[in-house]
């Protein structure tokens, strides 16, 4: 249905001190901060976690060389969404508005929708995080995973498990910010060897800022009268500091991106585009704006969360 005239019935006549509705500044691409962005060129993108070997034996003198066999484990896989909005104006409606060039008003408030959109779907590969069934990855378990009751009981691998989750859930906090650099440390591979993992970047919620702040910039521990020193921000643990993503729906969860490749993936099939075309017959104005990605993960090695207590 196009837009017209009854509609915009008060842009029609004289007198209007200000038009109003449409100039709200948009989180922009908030995703960026999280996700690594690469391109596709087919309907869906498949990524397939390799083992390596397990640690060398001895080798007895005289004796013949162990063989070791290295597979594949599991297969993350990235299916596309086209992401569309459109709109129509009337030609009389085009012709009488008195203010300003109405179509230019309206393509701004079209682009701000298909951003919204584009956080909203990037925000809920963190806010399903700990949700096996809403969003599980290649390996079948959740993106976050631990020992927490009610969620897979961390990622299965060929040596076992690791998780990527407080055993214990709690509230973001020097101590649980503590526990979790030593957990990301103690990651291992598909085969159990350690890895050189490191948090790099925490990811919170809005609400999390100020109590973030406090914690990465005091030099003394927060909250006490003792002065003990800031062990996180003395030695510069997490090197790149937070950043607040507001599409998060959990005000206590929170998230520690890793060092570790391929993690948290934005493919992009079709980046966005524009398009405008006139009715012969009716003379209205038609404005589109689509495009194609999708928001993943395939390492889930590539972040650290806790649900919050």
């Amino acid at each position: 249905m196009a837009i017209s005239r009854q509609q915009l019935a008060k842009e029609l006549e004289p007198g209007l001190n200000a038009l109003f509705g449409l100039e709200y500044k948009n989180y922009e691409n908030q995703h960026a901060e999280i996700f690594d962005t690469e391109n596709s060129d087919r309907a869906f993108e498949e990524e397939v976690m390799l083992s390596g070997f397990d640690k060398a034996g001895v080798k007895s003198e005289g004796a013949a060389v162990s063989y070791d066999n290295a597979q594949e484990t599991f297969t993350a896989r990235y299916q596309h969404e086209t992401i569309a909005l459109a709109f129509s104006i009337t030609e009389e409606a085009i012709e009488d508005n008195l203010y300003d060039k109405i179509s230019t008003r309206y393509t701004k408030a079209l682009a701000r929708s298909m951003a919204q959109t584009k956080q909203v779907k990037a925000a809920a590969v963190l806010n399903n995080a700990f949700d096996a069934t809403a969003q599980a990855g290649g390996d079948g378990a959740s993106l976050c995973s631990g020992q927490t009751a009610g969620r897979a009981a961390g990622h299965p691998t060929i040596a076992g498990k690791f998780v990527n989750e407080l055993l214990v859930s709690a509230d973001m906090s020097e101590t649980s910010l503590e526990q979790a650099l030593i957990d990301i440390a103690a990651f291992t591979d598909e085969r159990g060897l350690k890895i050189a993992a490191r948090g790099m970047k925490m990811i919170i919620p809005s609400a999390l800022q100020f109590t973030a702040e406090r914690i990465m910039k005091s030099a003394a521990r927060v909250g006490t009268a003792d002065n003990d020193l800031n062990a996180l921000a003395s030695k510069g643990m997490i090197p790149q500091g937070y950043v607040v993503n507001n599409f998060l729906t959990d005000p206590d969860a929170f998230f520690i991106k890793t060092d570790v490749p391929n993690g948290l993936k934005h493919m992009v099939r079709a980046p966005i585009k524009t398009a405008m075309e006139g009715d012969f017959e009716t003379g209205n104005v038609r404005y589109k704006a689509r495009e194609r990605y999708s928001f993943g993960f395939s390492d889930p090695r590539g972040i650290f969360g806790s649900p919050g207590a």
